[in-house]
């Protein structure tokens, strides 16, 4: 699971267009490979708030949920 690091979930929401910033969490390799659909947390790996589905199409963010 990605760590996006946006302090809320509106923060992220608001910045569709442009590219996603995260951070890799997992011990099994990159979770992040470019366009596709990625589940994470905020506001960090460890600060568990919210939780997402980001979409990312031509490398910025173009949906959230």
């Amino acid at each position: 699971m990605l760590a996006f690091t946006y302090k809320t979930k509106a923060e992220l929401k608001q910045a569709k267009g442009q590219k996603l910033r995260y951070v890799e969490t997992s011990i099994f390799g990159s979770e992040y490979n470019g366009d596709g659909k990625y589940v994470g947390v905020g506001p960090g790996a460890y600060d568990r708030k919210w939780y997402a589905t980001v979409i990312v199409a031509d490398g910025v963010i173009k949906s959230v949920k």
